[in-house]
């Protein structure tokens, strides 16, 4: 098929300014280059970072913006140089789409950790200089080299938040070896955690939710949790003491650290997949007894990305989600904020 040579106007929903409301607009994607796809979207997932952003709660934000991050669509297009993909395959695209391609990190497929930083799907200026527009949209142009194949057996809708929630838990619990004969704690059970529990229990690893309360204990259970503790209660922290060896903190609310450290093993680690707005507390010797590691960890790289489609494709591993129209996109951002949503909004791209 022929590449476009122009730019084209699409559908979107953008924020209009920090804090503002999202609104109906349109915004000019760019023509289909050599190396490019054409992505009819499908489905764009409401992922709690795109309300840090679309809110300047992560920093200044570019304006106006198109949040999403979580897209699955189909190929309508491919530029003449484009071999990994043909016209009518099921695609996906993630947090990012490029980076500097040269750098150690991303020699290694750690595209996520580029030195030069990576450019962001959307709120990210381009390599032109170009601000990047997100999933909000009717159609999005990516090259190949950040576009990933969603596997037949992943229905589209259930598949979008993977991109993002799915590879961000992915990642540290490949990363730190979550597996038969270890115990994985996750800290809440929301958009990212439901997807850790599921991850991590077809891993093989013994799993357990730590929430505030026990409203969603029943779901936990039924996502693959084998035990389910509330926060609130101060005998959880005293009966789980040194239980674990990995604890993956999904929840972008400021923990008191020290508290759940003392829930690690010896050598233990708990990783941050959540992120607060504003700083956190750390007492050193909470890690340093026990030789303890606090660490984060960000998405994964695209061959990541790609396997943990693949894994998730393989065991059933979908996103429980609540479809949306487009036009309950700031509903539904309120919904998150509550905590309201069982367990990732997913929005219906043909209604934007």
């Amino acid at each position: 098929m022929t590449a476009q040579t122009s730019t084209t106007t699409v559908s979107a929903y953008a924020a209009p300014s920090a804090k503002a409301p999202l609104e109906r607009t349109t915004i000019a994607r760019r023509p289909v280059g050599a190396s490019d796809v054409l992505i009819d979207i499908k489905y764009a997932g409401i992922c709690h970072s795109d309300i840090h952003q679309a809110r300047d709660g992560w920093g200044e934000g570019i304006f106006p913006m198109v949040p999403g991050h979580e897209i699955a669509g189909v190929v309508t297009e491919v530029g003449p140089s484009v071999t990994k993909f043909a016209v009518g395959d099921r695609v996906g695209v993630g947090c990012m789409v490029d980076s500097c391609r040269e750098c150690v990190n991303c020699e290694a497929g750690l595209e996520q950790y580029c030195l030069k930083g990576n450019v962001g799907t959307y709120n990210a200026l381009d390599k032109n200089g170009e601000p990047t527009y997100g999933g909000y949209s009717t159609h999005i142009v990516v090259d190949e080299a950040f576009t990933v194949r969603i596997p037949d057996g992943l229905s589209l809708d259930v598949a979008a938040p993977l991109l993002c929630a799915g590879i961000t838990t992915y990642s540290p619990l490949a990363h730190w070896n979550a597996g038969p004969g270890k115990k994985v704690a996750v800290v809440g059970l929301g958009g990212l955690g439901h997807m850790a529990v599921k991850i991590a229990h077809a891993m093989g690893a013994e799993v357990t939710v730590l929430s505030q309360t026990l409203r969603k204990k029943d779901d936990g259970l039924k996502l693959g949790a084998d035990h389910y503790y509330a926060t609130s209660d101060e005998a959880t922290f005293e009966e789980l003491t040194a239980s674990f060896d990995l604890i993956l903190s999904t929840v972008s609310a400021p923990l008191p650290l020290d508290r759940y450290l003392s829930l690690l093993r010896t050598d233990g680690a708990m990783v941050n997949v959540g992120a607060p707005e504003e700083p956190v507390s750390l007492n050193l010797f909470s890690v340093i007894a026990g030789r303890k590691t606090l660490a984060g960890s960000g998405i994964g790289g695209i061959q990541e990305t790609q396997e943990m489609l693949d894994f998730c494709a393989e065991h059933g591993l979908g996103s429980e989600i609540e479809l949306i129209d487009a036009g309950q996109i700031n509903e539904a951002y309120e919904r998150v904020l509550a905590s309201d949503v069982r367990y990732r909004f997913v929005i219906d791209a043909s209604t934007i």
